[in-house]
C-alpha cells in the first residue's frame, strides 16, 4: 500500500521543527561538555556521546554536500515544488525501520560510517551543530523544488537512489535516533560520577 501523501508545506514544517529542537538539544547538552565527558563510555561495546556524534558527522559528510549538489541541479532545472510529497517504497521502509526503537531493533553502522576516534576532541560537537545548519538551509531550498523528483544516490546500495523527501526525512530520524543514545550515554556517564 502506498504511503499517504502530505502536503509538501507541512512535511517541510515538520523537518524544520525536529531539526530546531535537535539544534537546542546540541547546543545545550553537547557541545559544553568537556572532551572527557566526551570520550567517556557508558558501558562496553557502547558508543560514547563523541563516537554518537562522529558517526553523525561521517554520515552528513556524505549525504550534505550531495543534497546540496542535487538541488542546484534542480534549481538550474527550473525544478517548481510539487504540491504533496510523495514516498518511496524504499525509502519509506528505511524511515520506519529507523524510527523503531533501537532496544527493539538494533541498527548496525556500515564500517566506513563507524566513528573512528576513541579520544575524540570538543570540535566533534560543534561540526555536528554547524552540519545541523547546513540541513536546515537544504530543507529551505529543498522547498523551492519539486523534491519528489530530486533522487540521491546512496553510498551503500550504488543502484539505489532516494527521493531526496525520503533522504531527508530518513537523515533527520537518523539524527534523532542517534541523539537519543547520546543521551542515554550522557545520562549513564553523569549517573556514574
Amino acid at each position: 500500500m502506498p504511503a499517504p501523501l502530505r502536503a509538501t508545506a507541512d512535511f517541510f514544517d515538520e523537518l524544520t521543527n525536529a531539526l530546531l529542537v535537535l539544534r537546542v538539544k546540541a547546543q545545550q547538552r553537547f557541545r559544553p561538555l568537556a572532551a572527557d565527558v566526551l570520550n567517556r563510555r557508558p558501558g562496553v561495546g557502547r558508543w560514547t556521546v563523541g563516537q554518537c556524534l562522529e558517526h553523525l558527522n561521517i554520515v552528513g559528510g556524505y549525504f550534505l554536500p550531495e543534497i546540496r549538489k542535487r538541488l542546484k541541479q534542480a534549481q538550474g532545472r527550473g525544478s517548481q515544488p510539487a504540491a504533496a510529497v510523495k514516498s518511496g517504497f524504499v525509502g519509506s521502509r528505511m524511515i520506519a525501520a529507523m524510527r523503531r526503537p533501537a532496544g527493539e531493533k538494533a541498527l548496525t553502522s556500515p564500517d566506513r560510517y563507524a566513528p573512528t576516534g576513541t579520544r575524540l576532541p570538543r570540535t566533534v560537537s560543534e561540526v555536528f551543530s554547524r552540519q545541523l545548519d547546513e540541513l536546515l538551509s537544504l530543507v529551505l531550498l529543498a522547498r523551492q523544488v519539486n523534491a519528489n523528483a530530486v533522487r540521491i544516490p546512496n553510498p551503500i546500495i550504488p543502484l539505489l537512489y532516494l527521493r531526496l523527501t525520503d533522504q531527508l526525512e530518513l537523515l533527520v530520524v537518523h539524527i534523532q535516533r542517534h541523539i537519543i543514545q547520546a543521551e542515554a550515554a550522557l545520562a549513564t556517564v553523569e549517573a556514574k560520577g
